[in-house]
């Protein structure tokens, strides 16, 4: 019959949904990501659909009850995953491969929790606060990535965790500080907790600059082993926002709050074109 859809048709639009939100929400992860295998490469997208679903519903819903919205999108993944459907495509990809790579359901939860913290958070006031924020809303993400990077070699795995968790609080920590400007004046939220009781000065962003280089550091020695081309999908992506950091140190402290850093597409460019260049010499 003309126009007949069956469940494995509507699976695969439901990954293309989550690949053309990848594509509308971030260039340079979409492009580092169209890098990878293509088995690996819809599952990364899948990841990103969903995450960016709950993270859009917090941070942007602001007319509509996002308690609710986030309340049903944690239901209607639980139905997912236990059932392998949804009417939702975004669930449906995401929930497909987090059956098909083993990802930890430990991870989802912890995410959906810092999700809804910034319900209701707008102040951390501690090291340990923030660090279970970030935990939740990055180094889980990045643990999900690996499960699907490493494809079931649980010792690859197990040895690239640390170092995974580290790129994704590093990527979140250069969020912060990209955003400043919409994070306090607009959502009202203060992440830092150098901040929550002074203004960002150079001393302190040199302080929160230096802690963010350290765990990047570190996250290169995992990227280094990580396997195919999923090295060079994670290199780019770890390149630009250590470009995006840069740019940041040579900012002053007080620009910060009234604008947001960005790097131009030409510097973007020029960064695929040396990591494909060092990824095919072996150099990385």
């Amino acid at each position: 019959m003309e126009g007949y859809m069956n469940v494995e048709i509507f699976k695969n639009n439901s990954y293309r949904i989550s690949e053309l939100i990848t594509k509308a929400y971030s260039t340079s992860f979409s492009i580092a990501t169209s890098l990878l295998e293509i088995e690996r490469r819809v599952s990364i997208y899948a990841v990103y659909g969903f995450v960016r679903l709950a993270d859009e519903i917090v941070d942007s819903f602001h007319d509509f009850d996002k308690q609710f919205l986030l309340s049903t999108l944690e239901k209607e993944l639980d139905y997912a995953l236990q059932n392998g459907i949804s009417t939702n495509p975004v669930l449906l990809a995401f929930a497909d491969t987090v059956i098909k790579y083993k990802i930890n359901k430990d991870h989802i939860d912890a995410f959906l929790s810092s999700m809804k913290y910034d319900l209701t958070k707008t102040h951390y006031n501690n090291k340990e606060e923030i660090k279970q924020y970030i935990y939740g809303s990055a180094d889980v993400v990045g643990l999900m990535c690996l499960r699907i990077f490493c494809n079931g070699d649980d010792e690859r795995y197990q040895k690239l965790l640390k170092p995974a968790q580290s790129l994704g609080c590093a990527f979140q920590k250069v969020n912060f500080l990209r955003d400043l400007k919409a994070d306090v004046l607009d959502l009202g939220r203060i992440y830092f907790p150098e901040l929550t009781k002074n203004n960002l000065n150079d001393d302190i962003k040199q302080q929160l600059v230096q802690d963010i280089e350290n765990d990047f550091k570190y996250a290169y020695e995992g990227i280094k082993h990580l396997p195919g081309r999923s090295k060079l999908a994670v290199y780019i992506a770890y390149s630009n926002y250590k470009a995006v950091l840069n740019k940041i140190k040579r900012t002053p402290a007080r620009l910060l709050m009234n604008r947001r850093i960005r790097i131009s597409n030409i510097r973007k460019m020029f960064i695929i074109i040396k990591s494909f260049v060092q990824y095919n010499l072996k150099l990385i």
